[in-house]
């Protein structure tokens, strides 16, 4: 990976850096020197911003004392921590490595040893989450005054253990009513105790929403390191090939093992349509006008009415974001506003 830093120096063609971002994966199983050196390899390589947030994702039974110590030698200095459920039912039907106490000690650890910018994961809409349970993983991160939470409704990905459970009738498919309760009910907490949902899963308290993930949503252009890690450069997207042993062989004859996607318009267009949707800034018809034509948000502004009229996007001062209501459907409206071939 180090290498891989020094192969992709002009990525970013010269410009500062203001979030680095440990993930994808298990990063906390690396120890302090570890992320010592990749920092030293990028600092050397990137115009690193003094003010930088450089996250480190991490699991809670990772976050012992030792570890958090350690760990105050280096420039991390926000943790995204994989909390999922304060209840060790739960977490065993998860299959999550972490207990139950070790998902309260990451986080009061974290504190103690001096750390504010912090977020926590949390999971809803499976079978074991009651409404009362969810409601008191909401209270377990309210009591902490965690700046930044995420949440995320379970899907069922193919291929996976719990897709095969349920197709083989051993466990049940996941309850789509559920999971809308139980979102709509993160909302109401999380606004009342003082959260803006900026992103559909994304809630902070001011001053706290994440600059790495804002970047996403916001098209700018971003470096993955690391098999299977991700890149973006503002038209292109590539992304990096998931076998170990490959990407080590590439890396070592001084070549990255990439796959590209060169973006059309009409892809830009989509992909501004359905990550603009996501967030409290909206889908502006102004940027799309200048970006991508009058007749382009003309088109928009002319789709965007069905679901105006339904109460599902609010359309104000030419920028449309999407309704609490909307929130339940952003996939589906999206799709129906995409451009086709």
């Amino acid at each position: 990976m180090q290498q891989e830093v020094s192969l992709q120096a002009s990525f970013l063609s010269g410009e500062s850096v203001d979030s680095v971002y440990f993930g994808g994966g298990t990063p906390s199983l690396l120890d302090a020197d570890d992320l010592l050196r990749l920092m030293d390899t990028v600092v050397t390589h990137f115009d690193i911003r003094g003010d930088a947030e450089i996250t480190l994702e991490a699991n809670p039974d990772d976050l012992d004392q030792a570890k958090v110590t350690a760990l105050k030698g280096t420039p991390i200095n926000r943790f995204s921590i994989g909390i999922q459920s304060f209840f060790e039912e739960d977490l065993r039907w998860m299959n999550r490595a972490h207990n139950a106490l070790e998902a309260h000690e990451a986080i009061q650890r974290v504190q103690d040893s001096g750390y504010r910018n912090i977020t926590a994961d949390l999971i809803y809409g499976f079978p074991l989450l009651t409404d009362r349970k969810w409601d008191e993983n909401i209270d377990r991160l309210l009591a902490f005054d965690v700046p930044h939470i995420s949440a995320y409704g379970i899907t069922v990905e193919p291929r996976t253990a719990l897709a095969a459970f349920i197709r083989k009738g051993k466990q049940s498919p996941m309850d789509e009513e559920q999971s809308a309760t139980q979102f709509v009910r993160l909302i109401e907490r999380l606004s009342a105790a003082g959260y803006e949902q900026y992103e559909i899963s994304n809630f902070a308290k001011p001053g706290y929403h994440a600059r790495h993930n804002s970047s996403y949503w916001k098209g700018v252009p971003y470096l993955g390191i690391g098999p299977s890690a991700h890149s973006f450069d503002g038209s292109n997207r590539q992304w990096n090939v998931r076998n170990n042993a490959v990407y080590i062989q590439s890396i070592g004859r001084g070549m990255i093992p990439y796959e590209l996607e060169v973006l059309t318009d009409r892809d830009r267009l989509n992909e501004y349509i359905m990550t603009s949707l996501r967030t409290v800034w909206g889908l502006d018809l102004a940027y799309v006008a200048r970006r991508f034509g009058d007749r382009a948000a003309a088109t928009l502004k002319s789709g965007l009415q069905p679901f105006v009229a339904d109460e599902e996007v609010s359309l104000l001062g030419g920028v449309a974001t999407l309704t609490t209501k909307g929130k339940l459907l952003a996939d589906r409206i999206a799709s129906e506003l995409f451009f086709e071939a």
